[in-house]
Order: C-alpha cells, then structure tokens, then sequence
C-alpha cells in the first residue's frame, strides 16, 4: 500500500477455479465436493493458518479452463473476503439514500444468491482519491462475523442472523490520526479476544495537518484487544501507529504470542498479559513508507518486507528478542531479495514465492531463498500481482486479470497455463484493475475479485 500508485491496499478478490480429477459419476462428485466444503473455511486473510494456502485437499487439472458459475457486483473499497462452509462474506460500501454504507454480505458459495446483508452508515474521505470503501477482510468464526471499516468501526455481528452484537468506533475512542488510506488491518481472534491494530494519539495531535504522521505521537494503543462476547476492551499496548498489516499469531516455546508489523516495528504481545515483549524496527526512514504484508513464520523465524528502501530481514525469535538471520543491503534495490508492497509471499518448502517492487515497471514475481535471501529467478513480467498456494502450485493474480498457474519450482519460472480474465468469454464477465488481492480456494472453488466484481469458478 503505497500512495505514489493504487497498489497500497489489497482488494478482495474471489475466483471459484479448480478442477477435480475424479473417476465418479458428476453428481456424485458434486456431492462430495459439496460435503468437504461445508467443512472447510477461509475464516480471516490469508487463510486459517496466515500462509495463503489453498483450504483443499483434492488435485486440480490447471490445463483446463475452469467452469464459470457466478459473479457478483461489489462496491467500494479493497477487502478480501472470507469463507465459512458454503458462506461467502464480502465486505464493501455502497450508495444508499441515506448516504455512503459499509455492507456486509453473506454469499451463498454455490449460487451467488446474497441470503442476507447489514450496512452502516460511513462517513470517510480518503485523503489521495482511493475508493472509500473498506480495505480489510472479516473475520468469521463458528457464531459471529468480525468486521474493521475504514473508518475504525469494528463491528461483531451474528453469522447467521446478521444481528449487530456491539459496535466500538476505534478512531474516536482511541484519537485515531487519519493514515494515508485509512485503516487497511484486519481482525484477530485470540481465544475470547478480538485484536486489532488501532494506533491512536492523544487529543492534541487532532490538529496535526492530514498525511503529517511524523508528527503524530501514538499513545501506547498500537494494539487493542477486545473482548469477543460483550466488546469491553480488555487491554492496549504498544507505543506505534497503525500500518496496514494485520496481526497474526505465531507459537514461541509453545506460547502463543502476537505479531503486529506496525507502522514503525514489528511487535511481538503477549496476548493473554496484553504486553510487548519486545519490538524489531523496521521501516524505511520516508513520510510515505506504507506497511502492508503480513509476517510469514516458520517455526521460530519470521520474515518482514517492506517496498521503500530497506526491503526484507529474516528475523530468529525468542520470547526476549529477535535477531537478524540476514538482512537486505538499504537503498540498494538490485541487490535486495524482495520489496513486499501489498501483498504477502508465500513459502513452500523452504523458498518464498511473491511480488517484489514499488509499481510497474520496478516489479515482478520472484522466488528467493528462505534462509539466505538469495534470489532463485524471477520472472520476465514487469508488473505487481499477488499468489495464493493450491499444492504445488501458486495462482499468481497479476493487477489487471491476468490469472497464472505457476510450478513450486526453486529452480525456474515453470508457468503451467493461464487465463486473461480481464476479457469477457461468453457468458464470463470480465474482472477489472485493481486486481489486488490473490484468490481464494476453498474445496473446488476459488473467488476472484477485480475492482467492481467477484467471480466464482468451479473445478471440473
């Protein structure tokens, strides 16, 4: 998420794609498909486990198209989606006769038919002409639906009834200084405890001129943690501002502990004490650094990037410090492993997969070594994109609807097939720049969303 161009927040995107190889009967088939996704789910960004791994089990035929089955106009803004079961919920604004409203929806999986909606009132401009719509995806679990507007509404409501349970207006609470493209995190849920990246000032720096954040102090809110069931805030810590990342968990000997790359550091919380433990700078020493990828763990290491200046470093982590493993060269772009901008790469055994670089031209898909940063390839396109895993595979989603199958290969760029949906194809709508988000699969189905419209596909 960078102002200088759209890449700043990812959108949501959804593509229902895949095909099953199976020897049964079609009906068949479609049964037990339908049976394995009423008990998958792509419960918060980038999956239930934060790696952007496909929730399947099945094989898919990546030489063959996929089956088109439904699309769905969507609104303002750049959220991904969630899935629960046979339950899409998409997040976005729409015009009412009331004025702007963020709207959530739940989607049915297999028709498209929306089976119910809620909006709230919004009141929201941004700052550099970006859609005013919320940049964030909700976060489900098993009885109620979590969402962070753009304004800092975080709002719980009941997954099936669409009753609003509480409500907290974060920017107000909290003397939320407006970022650059608003709030872009997403909610956690840990245990019986919502958090959220929030990062507020105190009341003085409300007179602080827009897009001023060097001059805006934080007031130990980097991180706020609410109580699942009533909303009552259970704790704060933290003295940054918000990024656009969002928190994540990882275990450190068997703790679980948060981690929240916030606009300066990354934080890492002990959730049940509400309190950092320790903290990692990292951010380029720029007004309009923006931090939007996720951390990517494995075991006890942690991977941040960032686009500006000073790229990725490769972190071992304990309960009282975080130690560079390596660390890219600063101001050196031609020598740095991977510039993450908004999206988060991806790691398959032992090699991370992503876009690195600012805007097109200065970018391109590209797999490095986890343990020492070394490049491995990448590939000859010069533009932005992001990937989620099926396998052994990545569907790499380039901004303007060029959908790839690639190989997992350390070894080349091995591209397997791909489809230019940014063009209608019969009864297909096209999908439109921003594309910024990577798919989502759940069982046989995988979501795509370009800037006014989610398609769904289904596997053969």
């Amino acid at each position: 998420m960078v102002f200088v161009s759209r890449c700043q927040i990812g959108s949501a995107f959804l593509i229902c794609f895949g095909m099953v190889v199976v020897s049964l009967p079609w009906v068949a088939a479609d049964d037990e498909a339908t049976t394995q996704r009423s008990t998958l789910r792509w419960p918060r960004l980038l999956g239930e486990n934060f790696d952007g791994n496909a929730a399947t089990d099945q094989t898919f035929d990546w030489s063959r198209k996929p089956r088109f089955l439904w699309s769905i106009e969507v609104g303002d803004g750049y959220g991904l989606g969630s899935v629960w079961g046979d339950e899409y919920f998409q997040f976005d604004a729409e015009s009412t006769a009331s004025g702007p409203a963020e709207r959530l929806r739940c989607i049915d999986l297999n028709t498209g038919n929306v089976k119910w909606q809620d909006a709230r009132p919004l009141v929201y401009r941004d700052m550099y002409g970006y859609e005013s719509g919320p940049r964030s995806t909700p976060t489900l679990d098993s009885q109620s639906v979590f969402t962070f507007g753009v304004a800092g509404e975080l709002v719980c409501r009941n997954r099936q009834t669409h009753q609003v349970r509480w409500v907290v207006d974060t920017n107000k609470t909290y003397g939320v200084v407006q970022n650059f493209f608003g709030v872009g995190s997403s909610p956690l849920l840990v245990d019986d405890l919502v958090i959220v990246m929030v990062g507020g000032s105190p009341a003085e720096d409300a007179s602080i001129a827009p897009g001023r954040l060097d001059r805006v102090s934080p007031n130990g809110s980097a991180l706020v943690a609410f109580d699942k069931a009533t909303g009552k805030e259970r704790w704060k810590c933290g003295d940054d501002l918000a990024s656009y990342s969002s928190p994540r968990t990882m275990q450190i000997d068997g703790q679980t502990r948060v981690l929240a790359y916030a606009r300066e550091s990354l934080l890492c919380v002990d959730p049940k004490l509400g309190k950092v433990l320790w903290k990692y700078p990292h951010r380029a020493d720029i007004l309009e650094s923006a931090i939007a990828m996720t951390p990517v763990v494995d075991a006890n290491q942690v991977f941040l990037s960032e686009c500006y200046q000073i790229g990725s470093v490769l972190l071992n982590v304990t309960n009282q410090q975080a130690e560079a493993v390596w660390k890219d060269p600063p101001f050196d772009r031609r020598s740095q492993a991977m510039r993450s901008h908004w999206a988060t790469p991806v790691l398959i055994d032992g090699y991370l997969y992503g876009c690195s670089g600012r805007n097109a031209p200065d970018s391109d898909f590209r797999c490095i070594d986890w343990e020492t940063g070394e490049v491995k390839w990448s590939d000859p396109r010069r533009t932005r994109s992001s990937a989620t895993r099926v396998g052994d595979v990545l569907l790499v989603l380039e901004e303007r609807g060029t959908l790839q199958a690639v190989k997992a290969n350390p070894e080349k760029f091995e591209l397997i097939n791909q489809w230019e949906l940014d063009q209608p194809d019969g009864d297909v709508p096209a999908i439109r720049y921003p594309c910024w988000s990577a798919p989502i699969v759940v069982g046989n189905r995988m979501l795509v969303r370009g800037d006014e419209r989610v398609v769904c596909f289904e596997c053969r």
